[in-house]
């Protein structure tokens, strides 16, 4: 069954201070800061939700559809969608700017001082859902304003049942506007915080959103998460890791296994419990599309942590 997967394609480019910010920062002379870290680790990852959710659907054997805009720069990241047999028909390049870029800058505290430009991402609401066909089920994920709430609209209205998945995009939007992707949307898919956010936007409870879709998924870290669906609560506790190696991603992998099972018209306690697989081994990898898992060694995780056998 094919995916629609629409948002954004970044490069994340990761550097590493070996030393706190604090050590280097006069907090007397911030309205003047003007510094420099040294940072002699760093590396360039392929990013962005759109790309990300589709590599681990692909991963669980799916038929991904990705979405987005992308600029001039965009040749490496197509040569790996190419190599790794991911369709990007519907991934277009606007001439004259550049694919979004994360530079993040971590400390030794974890701090993080991250600049965004978002480039061609600006541009998505060129793409129409329209012009993809055969579409079974799809998804919002972060990306331009104006194309999250066009893409949206446009999954309505053409019937295709979809995802809302806000992200870090869910401040740019008022509790009209988010009332309005709830009231569109057949699933809703959020963390804990991005929660309270849309509860306080939107004027309702959880259980108020849940009752208005087919599902509200609210995912809470290392302490797993909550599916509300038919009027139960469901709780997907979080699968046993090796360590945590880098956390980046592990929210679109997570979403990638929630597609899969509703594509594939799977329970919601199965759904959950493959997506908490998929967020587990990606969170064991540095990166968000550097992990390779084949299906048995996904069908292996899951056993071994749920105690039942799955077949992708």
């Amino acid at each position: 069954m094919s995916t629609l997967i629409t948002g954004s394609f970044a490069y994340d480019t990761i550097m590493v201070f070996p030393d706190q910010f604090k050590n280097h920062i006069l907090p007397e002379q911030v309205h003047i800061l003007n510094v420099c870290f040294l940072v002699p680790d760093m590396r360039k990852e392929f990013g962005g939700c759109s790309g990300n959710i589709s590599y681990n659907l692909h991963l669980l054997g799916g038929e991904p559809v990705p979405m987005g805009t992308v600029g001039q720069d965009f040749t490496p990241y197509r040569n790996w969608l190419e190599k790794i047999g991911i369709n990007h028909s519907h991934v277009k390049e606007i001439p004259n700017t550049y694919t979004a870029q994360a530079f993040i800058t971590t400390d030794t505290d974890n701090n993080q001082i991250t600049a965004f430009h978002p480039g061609a991402m600006n541009h998505a609401h060129q793409n129409k859902i329209s012009e993809a066909t055969n579409i079974d089920i799809g998804i919002v994920a972060p990306d331009g304003l104006d194309a999250m709430i066009e893409h949206a609209a446009q999954f309505a209205d053409a019937n295709i049942p979809f995802f809302f998945d806000p992200g870090q995009g869910l401040p740019m939007f008022d509790g009209d506007q988010l009332n309005r992707f709830i009231a569109q949307s057949n699933y809703v898919v959020v963390n804990d915080y991005e929660s309270e956010m849309l509860i306080d936007k939107t004027g309702k409870s959880l259980a108020q959103i849940a009752r208005q879709v087919e599902a509200l998924i609210v995912t809470r870290g290392g302490d797993g998460c909550d599916i509300y669906a038919n009027d139960t609560q469901i709780h997907i506790a979080p699968i046993k890791i090796s360590g945590i190696k880098d956390p980046t991603g592990c929210g679109d992998a997570f979403r990638s296994g929630l597609l899969y099972g509703v594509a594939n018209q799977w329970d919601w306690q199965s759904t959950g419990q493959l997506a908490s697989v998929m967020g587990g081994i990606k969170i064991e990898h540095s990166g968000t599309q550097n992990h390779q898992p084949g299906k048995s060694d996904i069908e292996s995780r899951y056993k071994e942590n749920f105690a039942t056998a799955i077949s992708l």
